[in-house]
């Protein structure tokens, strides 16, 4: 069985060497890099050869790849490569790089068309100056070959390796069992519907109640399918961090059927989590992590993959400082070789995702899990929202000299006067119906100086000029993109407050409906599975987050009875805004009344923290013996924990949080430690100018009639499902949950509320 690889995927793993070097230097974006190629070969002539498919054998390694273009008159082969600044300051590393690659075609085209030598170039193209920079060399076909085949012999023993790792693993996977007796209720029937989707290759959404497993549920079948299926890897992907703890814990129970499991986990954690050295920079004359990267990269990869099958961030830390490189970086590499990467959904759906940037390059067949997958809307509105504080481009004036100034100042020019209309209209928030053109180009313009002058001096980290263009630079790249699915939106600050006589603004793009972002990233997988407790409407979900039409749904029933729950609506009471001032007393009558009944420990849940503060003064002054504790606007990791550690199994208190925040899902607090809920909101979001234009958006999208609840009914519901869920983990719990709303009585809430609920008025 042949090994494939591609000519690229070939070099970097085989020539590349030196330091790390992530100094910034602003690259061309992908459409300047395709125009600058297209430019290069125009000028070549009709005779010219572009993209040239080529493809050769080594043993059993089988390598192709497209040559950028062939002169056959000259029989001349050009590798391009787009580039700003000057041309010097490409490192040596990059350029050993471009010319490894340039030898590997160069032998490939020899060995088809039967040359005995050839002529190569390296074809540095400027974007800004449209200017060429060419290093030609002549080599005879044997000194490529050899080239070529040493190239080969490097990573052959690694492929031969990695073929006998998959085999393994594919035959230890097909051989895999259920880790229990038995499934839980409701279990089996999500891991044949994910089983299904696997196999078949299509996209699923499931929504299954907490207490069956979904994490266990999900994973297995997902990995049956891997064989069948001939998937390259496994993405898990979560929102928080409990998401990917419960992640591992289930694949080391799968792993733990054979002691010596053919199957690599990687955690990926977040950057700043895992650097060793937060004070410096990323290149080898400041960190000594960075220092011959690449020169000790390939001991430590081969070390980690033989000896490490579960990669977690401790593991790969001692590893990385065993080897001295970066932990961070090797995580990187290691996913390139890992079979199953747990992490963050923005390591695949954010513009400049790196496990989606990886399975485009290498054609990969992978399979992707999203736990908790209702959080995906709104990180991915983020992910695809940016915004441009004015602020940043005056800091940025000080500090830019020359043309970088000019181009600034005229930028500042536009933006005042866009804020000067906007004030004399009245406005502190408005919506425009497309960018102004001079605004735009004006910012085009900017970025476009500030690349240029950055590509000839590099700018430090912390230098005003680069933070501005860091930030325009994806506020531009969004720009560009706009559409139906995102508004354009200025938020002007007072003169007081800005410090000059003008007003200031914050220019947004603010996504409302990621799909035209998120379908792509569907598409690359061979199967996706969403899953979530609350994952509906399906309609809803599936409109927004951009699924395939042919997308799957099931709803698994919910292993809890309505006899565990108590479901109790305090309909005379009304958690309006204009009405919270009246709330206050009943709410606390309310909640003392269930804890001398029942003592024990309870959440009670408001809309915001100005209203949780008012109700708990409330509570305190008539019923002081209340034993509240609140959870607080700056509460950081530390004081999340403490307030979790109240909810003992023998305890007895009331923890007032906000809905929505951090104590509202993905808490476990199982038996005594959590007997009851008190929700005093819909969770509806905030009636303000943002949301009413989210609203008019999603209408002209989707229609008036689905407006209000895509904007405000269905994301609020979800909150309080999602929180009244806290009190029933397993099917031995046993609990209360007062929804305390009037609103909650109407038709419409009542159908988005748990089936299994039997809701009393109270």
């Amino acid at each position: 069985m042949s090994y494939r690889i591609a000519v690229r995927a070939l070099c970097e793993f085989t020539a590349k060497a030196g330091d790390l070097d992530l100094r910034f230097t602003p690259a061309p974006t992908a459409q300047e890099g395709m125009a600058g190629h297209a430019t290069v070969v125009s000028r070549r002539g009709a005779h010219y050869l572009a993209e040239l498919s080529l493809s050769g054998e080594y043993q059993n390694l089988q390598v192709r790849g497209r040559a950028d273009g062939y002169d056959p008159l000259a029989n001349l082969l050009e590798e391009i490569k787009t580039h700003r600044g000057d041309v010097s300051r490409i490192p040596d590393n990059h350029r050993q790089l471009h010319w490894a690659q340039a030898k590997v075609y160069g032998w490939l085209l020899c060995a088809a068309q039967e040359l005995d030598e050839i002529d190569l170039a390296v074809v540095y193209f400027n974007v800004i100056t449209q200017k060429e920079s060419s290093v030609q060399q002549r080599y005879r076909a044997s000194e490529l070959r050899t080239f070529f085949e040493l190239q080969c012999n490097r990573f052959i023993a690694w492929a031969e390796q990695e073929q006998a790792h998959r085999q393994a693993r594919d035959l230890a996977l097909q051989n895999l069992r259920f880790p229990h007796a038995q499934f839980r209720s409701g279990q089996r029937q999500l891991a044949e519907a994910v089983y299904r989707a696997a196999r078949d290759g299509h996209c699923l959404m499931a929504q299954a109640t907490t207490g069956i497993g979904k994490t266990l549920g999900t994973l297995f079948p997902q990995l049956k399918a891997f064989a069948e299926q001939k998937l390259d890897r496994l993405f898990f992907l979560t929102a928080k961090t409990p998401g990917r703890r419960l992640a591992l814990d289930a694949l080391a129970t799968l792993r733990g059927q054979e002691t010596a499991m053919p199957l690599r986990v990687l955690e990926h954690v977040a950057r700043e989590k895992a650097c060793e050295h937060p004070d410096k920079a990323c290149h080898g004359e400041s960190c000594p992590l960075a220092r011959g990267f690449y020169d000790r990269l390939p001991a430590a990869r081969a070390q980690a993959l033989a000896q490490e099958p579960m990669l977690t961030p401790d593991k790969v830390r001692t590893l990385a400082l065993q080897h001295q490189v970066c932990p961070y970086y090797l995580t990187q590499e290691l996913a390139r070789w890992s079979d199953v990467v747990v992490g963050d959904y923005h390591y695949f759906y954010d513009s400049a995702a790196m496990l989606y940037a990886l399975t485009q390059a290498h054609q990969w067949k992978v399979g992707v899990l999203v736990d908790e997958a209702h959080n995906l809307l709104e990180r991915a509105r983020r992910m695809y929202t940016a915004e441009l504080p004015q602020h940043t481009l005056a800091a940025a004036r000080k500090a830019a000299t020359g043309p970088v100034k000019k181009s600034l100042d005229a930028l500042n020019r536009q933006w005042n006067a866009l804020n000067k209309a906007q004030q004399e209209g009245g406005q502190d928030y408005q919506v425009y119906p497309e960018l102004p053109p001079g605004l735009l180009g004006s910012v085009q313009r900017a970025v476009a100086a500030i690349a240029q002058a950055q590509g000839d001096s590099p700018m430090l980290p912390g230098d005003a000029v680069l933070g501005f263009y860091l930030e325009a630079l994806s506020w531009l790249n969004l720009a560009e993109q706009l559409g139906p699915h995102a508004l354009f939106d200025t938020s002007l600050w007072s003169s007081a407050a800005a410090g000059r006589r003008g007003p200031m603004s914050t220019l947004c793009i603010r996504n409302v409906v990621p799909a035209p972002h998120l379908a792509a990233r569907h598409s690359a997988a061979c199967a996706t599975v969403l899953f979530s407790g609350t994952l509906g409407p399906q309609a809803f979900y599936q409109d927004l987050l951009g699924l395939p039409p042919a997308t799957q749904w099931v709803d698994v029933p919910s292993p809890f009875q309505a006899a565990q729950l108590q479901v109790q609506i305090a309909g005379h009471i009304s958690t309006r805004y204009q009405d919270r001032a009246q709330s206050l007393a009943p709410i606390a009558e309310l909640v003392a009344a269930q804890f001398a009944r029942q003592p024990g420990n309870y959440l009670c849940f408001f809309s915001s923290f100005d209203y949780l503060q008012r109700a708990a003064e409330c509570m305190q002054r008539l019923h002081p013996q209340l034993p509240l504790f609140c959870q607080t606007s700056a509460m950081d990791d530390a004081g999340r924990a403490a307030f979790l550690a109240r909810f003992d199994e023998a305890g007895q208190g009331i923890g007032l949080a906000v809905l929505g925040g951090a104590f509202s899902e993905g808490v476990d607090l199982p038996g005594n430690r959590l007997i009851g809920a008190f929700i005093a909101t819909l969770g509806l979001p905030q009636v303000n100018p943002i949301n009413t234009h989210m609203q008019r958006a999603m209408a002209q999208r989707f229609g008036a009639a689905k407006a209000y609840d895509y904007t405000y009914l269905y994301p609020g519901l979800r909150k309080v499902v999602q929180a009244a869920g806290r009190v029933i983990r397993s099917e031995d719990d046993r609990g209360v949950v007062v929804l305390i709303d009037d609103r909650f009585h109407r038709a419409q809430v009542r159908a988005l509320l748990p089936s299994w609920w039997a809701p009393q008025k109270l």
